[in-house]
């Protein structure tokens, strides 16, 4: 094809969501510079970003998980070499795409299908299946998703390539030096001496672990540090009652509702440590970008999470809240080792930059659309 670049359809809804959404905004200033690119998403919000006017934008809306998209997906994936579904709700009839490839960043929903209604397991079930089988290229983000891929799907001869996530490391540095903080603590109302939480209400997110943690912690230092907690508001307590309780009981956490994420690597580093117990991640960013930070990571030895951290974290047991507890103590008793893990984090990081990510993901792509 000599020097004409491929095309390439990305499925972007998904794009403002946790997670997939950052890797979405991550691999497509890339994808913009290798292929011609095409979106599929809320052309408004799509059109937000700087690099809208070098893509073509199909607006879509439909909701993800819904039969709208099924019906909308085919009519609107426009001929190409290459469709890509940054997640497993892939397009279960016809496309006009010549190849296909899927992002599939974990099976929680097949791991934890006892906390999920009926219908929902016999859909995720079905359709990460499909995404496997229909799909040219299966990549994933972790060797601990590629295990449980293999583990919990039917689909065991597919070839599944893993693709680490990548970080704007820059980005995020340079949001430290144009913002204040001062002005940010007092937009979220935060406190000045913090430990932080980024993460949902979701059980396998182990947000109870950090909150028993904390009141341990609490009793032996009153009133030292208060618990800040990103990633829920203030209405999504009512989905966990026990959770609902013990944030309603101590006014020592504090829940500031949404961030922006421009706001969030000054928070990161200005707390005394990131504390993230999820006891199910197939990436899992927020260390990351804490270490990006300079802030140190109490995170649990669960999933993905010590392939991700490496040596750069304290690690504990994600049910042990009292084993966190005596980490948090720890860490705020010894510069020393603070200063060890934040130097340990600014070298693991290293390893996930946004270039290497882009680069192996174009490897990929090239590689499905030639053979």
């Amino acid at each position: 094809m000599g020097t004409e670049k491929f095309d390439i359809t990305l499925d972007a809804r998904m794009i403002n969501h946790s997670g997939i959404g950052t890797n979405i905004k991550n691999m497509i200033p890339s994808l913009v510079e290798h292929y011609k690119l095409t979106l599929l998403g809320n052309a408004e919000i799509l059109d937000s970003f700087p690099w809208s006017n070098e893509t073509s934008i199909i607006d879509m809306k439909s909701p993800i998980y819904s039969l709208k998209e099924q019906l909308e997906l085919p009519t609107k994936i426009p001929k190409c070499d290459l469709f890509v579904s940054p997640h497993y709700n892939i397009p279960i009839l016809k496309i006009k795409a010549s190849k296909r490839a899927v992002i599939i960043n974990d099976v929680n929903h097949l791991v934890f299908a006892d906390q999920l209604s009926l219908p929902k397991v016999i859909y995720a079930k079905y359709m990460i299946n499909a995404a496997i089988k229909k799909s040219d290229k299966v990549i994933t983000i972790s060797q601990f998703s590629k295990n449980e891929i293999i583990k919990y799907t039917h689909v065991k001869e597919k070839e599944i390539r893993i693709v680490y996530c990548g970080i704007d490391n820059e980005i995020l540095r340079n949001t430290l030096q144009e913002k204040s903080f001062e002005k940010i603590r007092a937009t979220y109302k935060l406190p000045e001496d913090y430990f932080l939480y980024v993460g949902s209400i979701k059980p396998h997110k182990n947000l109870k672990t950090a909150l028993l943690a904390f009141n341990i912690w609490l009793r032996k230092h009153p009133a030292a540090k208060k618990l800040v907690v990103i990633g829920l508001k203030q209405e999504d307590l009512s989905k966990d009652t026990e959770i609902s309780k013990l944030c309603d009981q101590n006014d020592n956490i504090i829940i500031p509702g949404f961030v922006k994420d421009y706001d969030l690597p000054l928070i990161y580093s200005n707390a005394a440590c990131l504390i993230f117990p999820s006891m199910y991640e197939g990436f899992g960013l927020p260390p990351l970008e804490a270490m990006v930070c300079g802030c140190p990571v109490i995170a649990s030895n669960s999933a993905s999470i010590p392939e991700i951290c490496g040596d750069a974290a304290l690690y504990f047991e994600p049910l042990n809240f009292e084993a966190l507890a005596e980490k948090m103590t720890m860490l705020t008793n010894d510069k020393s080792l603070r200063a060890e893990l934040i130097d340990k984090g600014y070298i693991n990081i290293l390893r996930f930059n946004r270039d290497r990510f882009a680069e192996n993901l174009k490897l990929e792509f090239d590689d499905v659309i030639t053979n």
